[in-house]
């Protein structure tokens, strides 16, 4: 495994991997790498010649207040995973080297952007799309892996992908779970011994949600007041939002047919914590 720092040196291993015909599996990260990470490497590794894994901490996604200073970092322990998981090369940019002084360049998609997180973190998937195009640009990757915790980022990296002609795949990998089902997340370190058993309170209101849906409730707005009770019943625990969308837009449904998205954000402390649910109406 080799750690790269620079643009130009990853440039130059781009070229000689691309010289040899081999295909390139890319999986980028924001470190404080967890089992849910490892998923993406495995899948990369299945399908890709050469694995490469991205460890930055995207400071333009960050909102005011947000806790870019305090996410977690701990890049030695994250090459020490990556070593053992066959990753052949780690791109670790400085802020610096990313984002020259003069970087005035900036991705946006509109409308998958709005909706969910987009209303609480305004500027936040301008800051996603941006950095994951770079990446793109600087990586030439032919996979790329996402997962689904994030769904409304997957959707709007996958709508860039396709509108702005990027030759790669982008694939989106299942949530990879905790024993007592809370979504595996670098920010889950940040919760107490009380709030982390608080957190179970996400998956647990969207299996009930799930579970109206296929008893029969067709109006989402009772399904959403069914999850506001239980959020509001856990003391450790505010809403932020949850919404049932449209898979392919992310914008509200009234009436539940087809394929939806159950997504919620919640407050577990300071801490913000999101989880989705996929859920085929019968």
């Amino acid at each position: 495994m080799e750690l790269i720092a620079k643009i130009n040196k990853l440039k130059a291993v781009v070229r000689k991997m691309r010289g040899a015909g081999n295909s390139i599996g890319f999986v980028p990260t924001m470190g404080a790498l967890h089992d849910g990470h490892l998923m993406l490497v495995k899948k990369a590794r299945e399908v890709a010649d050469t694995v490469l894994v991205s460890v930055f901490v995207n400071p333009i996604q960050f909102g005011r207040g947000e806790d870019f200073e305090h996410y977690p970092r701990n890049l030695s322990h994250d090459v020490e995973l990556l070593t053992r998981a066959g990753v052949d090369y780690v791109f670790a940019p400085a802020i610096e080297e990313f984002y020259p002084k003069d970087f005035d360049t900036y991705v946006e998609v509109e409308r998958l952007s709005e909706p969910l997180c987009g209303k609480f973190r305004p500027g936040h998937f301008r800051g996603v799309a941006t950095v994951v195009a770079k990446l793109f640009t600087i990586v030439e990757p032919d996979y790329a892996f996402f997962g689904q915790k994030d769904a409304q980022q997957a959707g709007v990296i996958r709508r860039m992908a396709r509108d702005l002609k990027f030759p790669v795949d982008v694939r989106v990998c299942p949530i990879v779970r905790e024993e007592d089902g809370l979504a595996m997340s670098s920010r889950n370190a940040s919760l107490s011994p009380d709030e982390r058993r608080a957190a179970t309170v996400l998956y647990r209101s969207l299996c009930r949600a799930a579970a109206l849906v296929l008893e029969g409730e067709r109006q989402a707005g009772r399904v959403r007041q069914a999850v506001a009770d239980m959020i509001q019943a856990e003391p450790l625990a505010r809403l932020e939002y949850f919404e049932i969308v449209d898979t392919a837009d992310f914008q509200p449904v009234a009436a539940l047919q087809g394929g939806v998205l159950m997504a919620l954000a919640v407050y577990i402390g300071k801490t913000r914590l999101i989880d989705n649910l996929l859920v085929d109406v019968p």
